[in-house]
């Protein structure tokens, strides 16, 4: 009898809607991945749920947010056996799930598979294909999209706008853009925002700035992508200026914003700037993710202070690999090896997937602390890593063993590769026999470069510099003749240091700045003074067939050292002197600022076109070993 009641009850039950089901799904989540939906449709084939449309576009909006591809599968197939099979709008849904999910080819057969496509099917696998990394595909589609006399609307011009700058082909962006502006879309604010994102990632920041001046309507969205671009040209105070211009239109900074600032301020080593723009993000209550934490890292360590950037290596949440190479490769410029092979070590304890990158680093931090037996050790690893060396981790190599004087050794590997050399190898070789003055194989090296780069106007000036070092002018003669005939010029040397955010830039002997005369007493000082503490001029750095006291009077303007002076002149007592320098700084350089780090009692830190220089206390980080 009871079961008899149990019965009636049930049959009597009012059968569920979609909506009280839907609702019911969200209070109670399920147990797995699939058996909401999976349940859902388990109920429509019992006929306890009436199927509506409405119930289908909520079943696939719901597995879109969890983007799970079975669910997603099942879906479409219960779909295609509804009475619903033809619904287009249901349809486009599909499109849109299954590029959530990454699965844009079973996107491509639904699209393919539609008796009736309308402006929304395209958008939605444009978009796709823009979101899944394949912009080729997305900007293929709109030929078709036009045969079909399917009008594009803006969703569809901001993604295929994307789609050319993830492409970087500007020819195809400029034919979207006149496409944009014959259909009246250009001077829409998020259609003119993927405009100009599409010049700046195409490196064309006129353009860019041109079509960010003409929109109406600005957002954070167009602000950030011209500061993005800004910032990949590695235009820092360009990008400082449309920072400060998006403050005071009243748009605040995002993590894109500063991720942005600080890549860009990376690039000229502008450490007040950097700090400020810190400042605000503090005070605007950013937090300090990987995201941001990783170029403000970068930022630090370039800028010249590693007590900085190992502040915010320790303070970022969830450090990602990016974060563990960004620190590794700071070491690495600073030469700090040691420093490198714990903090590789330490990877290696906390199960960080280590990558090419994070080799990369690792073999050029013991390059430049001479540690040849750790820099052989993990080349070897790369191997148990499944980590396949590329073209750079042997150019690192050789350098490793060039600059530990085994030039033979090196030479024999660069014969025993496994793929060709390339110039960049050959360079590497041709370096080392500069620093070590070996003139025979690096005659060698530079007939390799020459033949396989013969633009690079870098190794006809190593190879002069290898003759005149040794003493062989008349070898050094023949080369600068063949420079000139080719037209190889010698870049010139310039030094700049910032001072209360103003940048003063030296070049070598320089008397055009407007302390010119104060500055050179300031040195005529300074020489004395670490003169009396052991400094002896080093003319072999003075590369010219003249006598000795001329060679020690070129030694003494060179742009670093009228930097120095000019710094000592202006900054206070014992604030850290700053100075970049365009190419690899002198040895002779090297030596005095040695001794005007002991005598003066300065921390001196050069940057150079190779590596961190931090002077303190008469001894330099590099151990002597660059």
């Amino acid at each position: 009898m009871r079961k008899h009641h149990k019965l009636l009850f049930h049959r009597f039950m009012p059968r569920r809607t979609s909506t009280s089901y839907i609702a019911a799904a969200h209070l109670s989540p399920p147990t797995t991945a699939t058996s909401s939906g999976l349940g859902t449709l388990d109920l429509l084939d019992a006929g306890e749920l009436a199927p509506t449309p409405r119930l289908y576009h909520s079943l696939i909006t719901a597995c879109a947010q969890s983007k799970n591809l079975a669910d997603a599968r099942a879906i479409h197939a219960h779909l295609s056996r509804s009475c619903f099979a033809a619904d287009a709008f249901l349809f486009n849904s599909l499109i849109h799930l299954y590029c959530k999910c990454g699965a844009v080819s079973d996107a491509r057969g639904v699209f393919d598979g539609m008796p009736g496509r309308d402006v929304v099917s395209w958008t939605s696998l444009v978009a796709g294909y823009a979101q899944n990394d394949m912009p080729a595909e997305a900007v293929g589609l709109l030929p078709g999209m036009l045969e079909a006399r399917c009008k594009p609307n803006g969703f569809t011009f901001a993604s295929l706008l994307k789609a050319a700058g993830a492409c970087g082909d500007r020819g195809v962006g400029e034919q979207i853009h006149a496409l944009a502006l014959k259909y009246g879309w250009d001077e829409d604010v998020y259609v003119g925002s993927a405009l100009l994102d599409m010049y700046a990632r195409c490196g064309q920041m006129d353009m860019a700035a041109a079509v960010f001046d003409r929109l109406e309507s600005k957002n954070a969205v167009s602000w950030n992508a011209l500061i993005a671009g800004f910032a990949r040209k590695g235009e820092g105070e360009t990008t400082l200026m449309m920072f400060a211009g998006m403050q005071r239109n009243g748009f605040e900074a995002t993590h894109f914003t500063y991720s942005s600032m600080f890549s860009a301020l990376a690039g000229i080593g502008a450490l007040e700037q950097g700090k400020w723009v810190h400042a605000h993000m503090i005070k605007s209550g950013e937090k300090l993710s990987a995201f941001v934490g990783n170029t403000m890292l970068d930022m630090y360590a370039k800028s010249g202070s590693m007590v900085d950037a190992r502040k915010v290596f320790d303070r970022v949440d969830q450090k990602d690999l990016v974060t563990w190479n960004t620190m590794l490769t700071a070491y690495a410029q600073y030469g700090l090896g040691k420093e490198a092979v714990a903090h590789f070590e330490e990877m290696r304890r906390c199960g960080i997937q280590l990558n090419q990158i994070t080799f990369l680093s690792i073999l050029t931090a013991c390059s430049h602390g001479g540690l040849v037996k750790e820099g052989k050790h993990y080349f070897d690893m790369m191997k148990d890593y499944n980590v396949e060396p590329e073209i750079d981790h042997y150019v690192s190599f050789v350098d490793l063993l060039g600059r530990a004087g085994l030039l033979n050794e090196a030479l024999v590997f660069v014969f025993k590769m496994p793929m060709k050399p390339t110039a960049a190898v050959w360079g590497a070789l041709l370096g080392s026999c500069r620093m070590h003055k070996n003139a025979k194989i690096g005659q060698f090296a530079a007939d390799h470069v020459f033949e396989l780069d013969p633009d690079d106007t870098g190794p006809p000036v190593l190879l002069y510099n290898i003759y005149a070092s040794t003493g062989k002018w008349d070898d050094a003669a023949r080369v600068r003749k063949m420079m000139k005939a080719t037209g190889v010029k010698k870049e010139p040397a310039c030094s700049w240091v910032e001072i209360e955010n103003v940048v003063h830039m030296f070049v070598a002997d320089d008397d055009t700045h407007p302390n010119a005369a104060e500055i050179y007493r300031m040195w005529e000082e300074i020489n004395m003074r670490i003169r009396k503490a052991g400094y002896v001029p080093n003319t072999d750095y003075v590369l010219l067939h003249i006598n000795e006291q001329q060679r020690e009077t070129k030694l003494q303007y060179h742009s670093e050292k009228i930097a120095l002076a000019f710094a000592l002149i202006n900054m206070p007592a014992g604030a850290t002197i700053r100075i970049m320098k365009n190419i690899r700084i002198c040895g002779d350089c090297h030596s005095a600022f040695k001794y005007v780090s002991k005598v003066f009692e300065r921390e001196i830190i050069v940057r150079d076109t190779n590596r961190f220089h931090h002077f303190s206390n008469g001894s330099c980080s590099c151990g002597d070993y660059w």
